[in-house]
């Protein structure tokens, strides 16, 4: 057999498989009672507290490297040195969730699962697609990135945001869901195309996670709540 053709079918072989594990959707086993879980495989890259407007946790394992290289020029005494109009965003996606706290941002690399699961049981309120640019999912300045963003209402703690962001490569986010339907915790509602990020906005509540940490969406506890 002719070597070229050989190492064409090994390619195609390798892309086909490669696709298969991307595209993978594993069951989850959702946890019991009043706990918010994550809504995306990956990455915690960040955990913001919006009131006081600093970083709640140093890097834990995994990404630290590349987290202390964004530490260094965007963290400062414990207090978040972003670009003036990244925290604008921030401010101004916090708008229509008036009891927002904290903000959790999940890096998604081209490894992970790419299924995105509702936090919390609610109902979607308000979905809204913006229009962006592609920059890198790794860090905060993805917020400017194209986006579509989900209000679910939970009876307990109001309104809570979850975003999907596109990133450099991944450049098509597809949502499953529409304005008033109900989610169950641990529902699938969308998917991205390879790596990307999604942020969480939520209320005041007991955090479990810490930045650094990998987590898994449908099953990893990100935060408890009465």
């Amino acid at each position: 057999m002719n070597i070229f053709l050989v190492v064409f079918i090994i390619i195609v072989l390798l892309a086909l498989l490669f696709l298969l594990q991307f595209h993978r959707d594993p069951k989850r086993k959702i946890p019991e009672g009043k706990v918010m879980v994550s809504p995306a495989d990956g990455w915690v890259i960040a955990i913001i507290d919006l009131k006081e407007k600093k970083e709640l946790t140093k890097s834990g394992k995994g990404i630290k490297d590349e987290r202390e290289k964004v530490n260094k020029e965007m963290i400062k005494d414990g207090k978040m040195k972003i670009d003036k109009g990244v925290w604008g965003k921030i401010s101004t996606m916090t708008k229509d969730t008036p009891d927002a706290r904290y903000l959790i941002s999940i890096f998604m690399t081209v490894f992970d699962v790419h299924i995105n699961r509702s936090p919390v049981d609610g109902k979607i309120v308000k979905i809204t697609r913006e229009k962006g640019g592609f920059k890198n999912a790794k860090n905060l300045e993805a917020l400017e990135n194209e986006k579509v963003e989900y209000i679910i209402e939970n009876k307990d703690l109001g309104k809570i945001k979850v975003i999907q962001i596109a990133g450099f490569l991944a450049r098509r986010i597809i949502p499953w869901k529409k304005v008033n339907e109900s989610v169950k915790k641990g529902e699938r509602i969308g998917k991205i195309t390879f790596g990307s990020q999604v942020t969480l906005i939520i209320p005041k509540m007991r955090l479990n996670i810490k930045e650094g940490q990998h987590v898994k969406a449908g099953t990893t506890i990100l935060a408890e709540y009465l």
